[in-house]
């Protein structure tokens, strides 16, 4: 799944087509005809296909997958890279009684954020994948919804100034401080397993209920 940087430049790039007419179509899709978006007009991208437009250009979409839609299905609300981009809204999601691995790729609310942004953020925040949610403190809820923006922000800044976007756990035999990495597929029950990586010593496990102190 491309990340919401990836998406984001892609957006970018392909911004200038939005209000121009199709003109031509190019290429094949099992779930629509091509021909049938000819002398329409580009009214918005979300993030292959071509299409050329009348004022020259054309646009070409690979590998991807097409389908009918009469309105936006990604709200600025959830997207991560949106100025509109919900934080009470991600805040309360990560609160949840289930591991924040599972959240931080729930794209209701964290759209964009991908399989990179989460072992990256989890690792930058200290916070182990399988953590429950409902056992983090508020300001470290606050402090991992922080790492998601200004990763996300700087991977898709480094893209547009050509510079690659390096990882610190994310496929990696050690992290940063020499420890080393252990990886394993994790996702809900019935979901989709994604690989994850993260340090046991940098990322310790929380109890599944906070601490309380013994009085006698």
């Amino acid at each position: 799944m491309p990340e919401g940087p990836s998406v984001r430049k892609f957006h970018h790039l392909i911004s200038p087509f939005v209000g121009q007419q199709v003109v031509k179509t190019e290429g094949s899709s099992k779930k629509l005809q091509p021909a049938g978006l000819q002398s329409l007009w580009l009214q918005d991208s979300q993030v292959r296909l071509v299409l050329y437009f009348g004022g020259g250009g054309f646009l070409a979409f690979y590998n991807c997958q097409m389908s009918w839609s009469s309105s936006p299905v990604v709200t600025p609300a959830c997207d991560i890279l949106s100025e509109k981009f919900h934080r009470g809204q991600a805040l309360e999601a990560l609160g949840q009684a289930q591991p924040v691995c599972y959240t931080l790729l729930d794209q209701r609310y964290f759209s964009g954020l991908g399989n990179i942004i989460k072992n990256e953020v989890l690792y930058r925040a200290g916070i182990h994948p399988l953590s429950l949610g409902s056992v983090l403190s508020a300001p470290r809820r606050e402090a991992l919804v922080d790492h998601v923006v200004e990763f996300s922000t700087a991977w898709l800044q480094g893209k547009f100034q050509g510079r690659p976007q390096h990882t610190q756990v994310y496929q990696k035999d050690q992290c940063p401080a020499g420890h080393q990495v252990m990886k394993e597929a994790f996702g809900p029950p019935g979901g989709f397993q994604r690989l994850t990586w993260w340090c046991p010593q940098c990322q310790p496990q929380l109890p599944e209920e906070p601490e309380q102190r013994q009085f006698s």
